[in-house]
């Protein structure tokens, strides 16, 4: 061809999502309002301020400069309204929606270690967070990342040296995390407690280093946990069959009582049968656990162990060597009952580190990976729900007895001799 032809190809125009756009404007409104009603409730307590001629000593004074910040949705607006006092006397309005200089909403926060966890590098979390958010997450570059990973570091050490005295815990649950990540020399052991309260809140008590769950590290976890408030003995412990932890606890705490988790025994027992029992064996051991009385899961027992002990008797050892603990429940709140059999609040929260298998590009330092965890709980503590029953946690501290889940009063018990 004599005359060469100059194609210009266009940059197509970005991709215009209107439910999004139309999410995002109502956010914008509903924000707006939210912020209206926050302000309106500060004007009301300054209400009894008052100039010599009657006038409002605080009014309403404009709004600060509007800021953008990035939410599951992308960018949302926001302005927040300013105040003055007019009496010479300080006032500040602070929303405590959108907090002063707040850039990033709670939950892409939260994201960030999860993506992190996962296998995303610094270096490509723009990328798969633009993914979620859409381009309005270019702006967390990777020294952005770095920066939020030293906050959080030092959030976490903070975090783990607070006060726990204001509460009397009553329950604990206890499990070592395991997974692919390694950090700079070996691979890392989390060993994570959750506490209740006498009120029934779940709080996430330490995210600590663990050698291999070993009885020392448990040891220093557990003394730490004294020395910053719990004093008192909890009631019960929730764990595995990890020994490090029961012999710690038995010589930190040792009136507390111990209840081994049933998701975890009941994965090593049928780890000891051939797949072709193990579906028949799992609902021989839902029937002991499940049972609605403890003489029904004695039965229950004592059926398993008479069935499977010729055969496999490694099975039945590891059932039956932990007989005591594995029952320890029936002695406690039924209602209780759904929260003491395993370890659920810790398996659940960290089921994604659990699956993390694929090593992350780099050497990542134990801190770093610690306070990842640390974000990861915290994000799922702000969900827990209280526990079912809280209001008969004050009789657990009391020690009231309860047989097969129930309280025991004259009345019930003069009925039980009665039956017996």
């Amino acid at each position: 061809m004599g005359d060469s032809t100059a194609i210009r190809l266009e940059r197509p125009a970005p991709f215009r999502d209107e439910l999004t756009e139309l999410l995002r404007h109502g956010a914008r409104q509903l924000v707006a309002q939210a912020v209206e009603a926050e302000l309106e409730e500060l004007l009301q307590e300054q209400g009894g301020r008052r100039l010599a001629d009657g006038r409002a000593a605080v009014v309403r004074n404009g709004y600060q400069p509007e800021r953008e910040v990035v939410t599951g949705i992308g960018k949302v607006p926001v302005r927040i309204p300013r105040v003055r006092s007019r009496d010479g006397k300080p006032v500040s309005f602070h929303s405590a929606l959108v907090p002063p200089y707040v850039r990033r909403s709670r939950s892409l926060d939260a994201a960030i270690p999860w993506l992190y966890l996962k296998g995303v590098a610094a270096g490509e979390m723009s990328e798969a967070l633009g993914a979620l958010v859409g381009e309005d997450a270019r702006g967390l570059s990777a020294n952005v990342v770095s920066r939020l990973k030293r906050e959080w570091e030092e959030e976490h050490r903070t975090w783990s040296k607070r006060d726990l005295s204001g509460a009397r815990w009553v329950y604990l649950w206890a499990d070592g995390i395991y997974s692919g990540l390694r950090g700079t020399s070996a691979r890392l052991c989390v060993l994570v407690v959750i506490g209740v309260n006498e009120r029934g809140e779940k709080h996430l008590l330490a995210v600590e280093d663990g050698e291999r769950e070993s009885t020392q590290s448990w040891r220093e976890l557990l003394l730490d946990l004294k020395r910053r408030g719990l004093a008192e003995a909890p009631k019960l412990a929730v764990g595995d069959g990890a020994t490090g932890f029961w012999g710690a606890l038995e010589e930190v705490y040792g009136n507390t009582r111990q209840q081994r988790c049933w998701v975890h025994k009941t994965r090593n027992v049928l780890n000891y049968l051939p797949k072709s029992s193990q579906a028949k064996a799992k609902q021989a051991l839902h029937e002991i656990w499940m049972a609605d009385k403890r003489e029904e899961a004695e039965e229950a027992f004592d059926a398993f162990l008479e069935t499977y002990d010729d055969a496999y008797p490694k099975a039945t050892n590891c059932l039956s060597k932990d007989r005591d603990e594995l029952l320890a429940f029936y002695d406690f709140p039924k209602r209780h009952w759904v929260h003491l059999r395993t370890t659920n609040p810790i398996e659940s929260t960290f089921s994604t580190i659990r699956q993390r298998t694929a090593r992350i590009k780099g050497c990542v330092s134990r801190n770093t990976i610690l306070a990842m965890i640390y974000k990861l709980g915290v994000a799922a503590q702000r969900h827990w729900r209280r526990l079912r029953g809280f209001d008969q946690l004050a009789k657990v501290i009391r020690d009231v007895r309860f047989v097969d889940g129930i309280e025991q009063t004259d009345d019930n018990a003069d009925r039980t001799r009665d039956a017996a």
